[in-house]
């Protein structure tokens, strides 16, 4: 070997050396160098999906790489969530994780296969939004006052869908608040519990806006309620449940989760990248559009949510005698 190429292979050397250290030191400096997967826990179409398919297109654009979005639907988006909790903590599996899997799931399930706080770190909230209480739009129920006259009444015919934990907890928390006597019937899906009710098939359902407004806009459903602090800018003619003189506020969350033992650095380039997207002209019109207010939080303000909800819902479980399956 000659000289000058003993020097162009020397410094090549410590130039690797420098760049293995630079990395070592701060691994979000060559992040991502390959595609991101985001998986969801349930189907095409809901506001789950969409919301990782907006921030999925938005990174893509940012970092240079594919974003895929990946569907694994099971009952209570365990399957998809699990897959998270055990992928490799290095930024490349995500989660557009639900109140559901995240919050409800500890409260309604005795042997999750894993653990919430434990096993993912939070990166951002992405978006918030409140729940509407629907009915049939023929029948003669026009308030939430009504409808728990209504139920103590007719105790054999008053029934409720819901389709995820969340749903399901949610109005038991209603029910308890407003005194309303009615059954669980469980669903497969928001959109089925929704049809059920336009239907006559259950007397109510407590759901996100989403699969609600068409009915609601369309003379299906007619909307009882919100349980926001303030009426929804979507659908300003329904009234809050405070107006009606039930206190009770619910906003149930979509946020971006990673593996635990995610590197921080990675943690912190992933959240600054969502709190910037969520701030976007377009996204923000379209989560609006969809009832969700955008969010963008910092992992420790997700974290204090999650550990503080988590609680909350096992005590409404607990006060309803649900025992966790």
């Amino acid at each position: 070997m000659n000289r000058h190429t003993f020097l162009q292979a020397l410094s090549a050397g410590v130039l690797g050396c420098a760049m293995s250290t630079a990395l070592a030191q701060n691994p979000a400096a060559g992040y991502p160098n390959k595609p991101i997967r985001i998986i969801v826990g349930y189907t095409p179409g809901g506001a789950n999906d969409i919301l990782a398919r907006l921030v999925g297109q938005k990174m893509s654009e940012t970092f240079g790489q594919q974003v895929i979005v990946e569907n694994r639907p099971s009952t209570g988006a365990i399957i998809g969530t699990d897959a998270v909790a055990k992928a490799a903590p290095d930024g490349y599996t995500l989660t557009m994780g639900a109140s559901g899997p995240i919050v409800f799931n500890p409260a309604l399930y005795a042997k999750l296969p894993y653990d919430a706080v434990r096993d993912l770190a939070p990166v951002s909230m992405v978006g918030s939004f409140p729940l509407i209480l629907v009915v049939q739009a023929s029948g003669p129920l026009r308030s939430v006052k009504e409808l728990a006259a209504y139920s103590k009444a007719n105790p054999t015919k008053s029934n409720y869908g819901a389709s995820a934990a969340s749903f399901r907890l949610a109005t038991e928390l209603l029910k308890q608040k407003a005194g309303i006597i009615a059954d669980h019937i469980p669903y497969r899906g928001s959109a089925p519990a929704v049809q059920a009710v336009a239907s006559g098939e259950v007397l109510m359902t407590l759901v996100d806006s989403g699969p609600a407004a068409g009915g609601i806009k369309g003379g299906l459903l007619r909307g009882l309620a919100v349980t926001s602090a303030r009426r929804m800018p979507l659908l300003p003619d329904i009234p809050t449940m405070a107006e009606q003189g039930v206190d009770l506020q619910v906003t149930l969350w979509s946020g971006l989760l990673a593996p635990a033992g995610t590197p921080p650095a990675i943690i912190h380039k992933l959240q600054t990248e969502v709190a910037r997207i969520v701030k976007l002209p377009d996204v923000r019109e379209r989560m609006l559009q969809l009832g969700i207010e955008p969010e963008g939080s910092t992992p420790e303000e997700f974290a204090r949510v999650i550990a503080t909800e988590i609680p909350l819902w096992m005590g409404v479980a607990k006060a309803n005698n649900i025992q966790p399956e």
